[in-house]
């Protein structure tokens, strides 16, 4: 049977379910992260060899020996990494260790030939495959390129991260213990202030809407930079604005919602926040940025707007505020979309898949 070890500093449930998987399709698993990570827990209840290990830097000698012991202790067919440090490390571990390296690239950009860590991850001679959760990733590396120097077409390959609605029956969020009123069309919004994710943006729509378009807005996550707050206290809407900060139930307040929107400006994955909504058939409006359009059939299981647009944004929200028929007919095709189109089973096969391609 043929062994893959896997390195990881965080999985996500998603992924924590495709490695759980993996065994069922012929496969040997082990997987080097924190015990404290909540996957751990996961990959034990699955029968996977677990090692811990805790990865401190982009060069961690700890780390760097601890993984090169256990492939001198056990003969690995494939390493698998799922992060930066875990790409950077497990490379420097299998020096002069014949093995097959697979990478993890959840994000579009901040890969450059022109940058020297970038060779020491994804562009290292030695990796054999970068797994994209999003075409738009795939393409990012595809379209890299300096006079004589482009990626092998072959080497990335696109496996979206797949989900699994049985995760998703929690009861959506009562609303009211932030005191939005019942029956509120409520708009939610889940990141955390970074420039890339176009809050402001968002703020700029929830002031263009028409004084008839009575809305709430929902920011959930860690949302305290100055430059936004200002913003927020000129909005005219400010007291229809409520700030939730960082929570667990994140996906119960956007299912509590009418809509998700993510206004991201650039560099977008598959964003989670966005499946989440899906999968409790909140209805998502993203821009066209990244992964969000292969998550969003634009008219069909959500609208997809430009990036920066406020008043695309807005027209969206308005549009959804005003046929809560449509509004409720895209939330259904928004979850039946997550259903058919991105299961963690197809995640699970395609690995293995990729598995078996690297060892022919």
């Amino acid at each position: 049977m043929p062994r893959v070890l896997c390195v990881t500093d965080f999985s996500d449930r998603a992924e924590a379910a495709c490695l759980a998987g993996l065994p069922g399709q012929g496969f040997e698993i082990s997987v080097m992260c924190p015990r404290q990570a909540p996957s751990w827990q996961t990959f034990a209840a699955a029968g996977l060899h677990t090692i811990d290990l805790r990865i401190k830097g982009n060069i961690d000698r700890h780390a760097i020996q601890a993984i090169r012991e256990e492939l001198q202790r056990v003969n690995y067919d494939i390493v698998h990494t799922f992060n930066n440090r875990a790409i950077t490390n497990a490379l420097l571990a299998t020096r002069n260790i014949d093995i097959r390296i697979v990478a993890y690239r959840g994000i579009v950009g901040n890969v450059s030939f022109l940058d020297p860590m970038s060779w020491l991850r994804y562009l290292h001679p030695r990796v054999d495959r970068i797994v994209c959760v999003a075409n738009a990733v795939r393409d990012y590396f595809l379209d890299m390129g300096l006079p004589g120097l482009r990626v092998d077409r072959q080497k990335p390959v696109t496996i979206y991260k797949g989900h699994d609605l049985d995760w998703y029956r929690d009861e959506p969020a009562d609303l009211a213990l932030l005191g939005i009123p019942a029956g509120a069309f409520v708009i939610c919004c889940v990141a955390n202030d970074r420039p890339r994710k176009g809050l402001p943006v968002l703020i700029d729509a929830l002031d263009q809407l028409p004084a008839a378009v009575d809305t709430w807005l929902l920011l959930v996550g860690n949302m305290d930079s100055p430059r936004l707050q200002k913003k927020i206290a000129a909005s005219p809407r400010r007291n229809r604005i409520v700030m939730a900060g960082y929570r667990e139930d994140a996906p119960t307040l956007a299912a509590a919602s009418d809509c998700l929107v993510l206004p991201a400006l650039r560099r977008e994955g598959l964003p989670k926040v966005v499946i989440e909504a899906m999968a409790y058939a909140t209805v998502p409006i993203v821009t066209d940025s990244g992964g969000s359009p292969e998550l969003v059939v634009d008219g069909e299981s959500g609208l997809v707007v430009p990036p920066g647009e406020a008043a695309a944004i807005a027209a969206a929200i308005e549009k959804l505020h005003d046929d809560t028929d449509l509004c409720r007919t895209m939330g259904k095709a928004a979850q039946a979309r997550i259903r058919k189109s991105f299961r963690v089973e197809d995640t699970i096969m395609q690995t293995a898949a990729l598995y078996r391609e690297l060892l022919a």
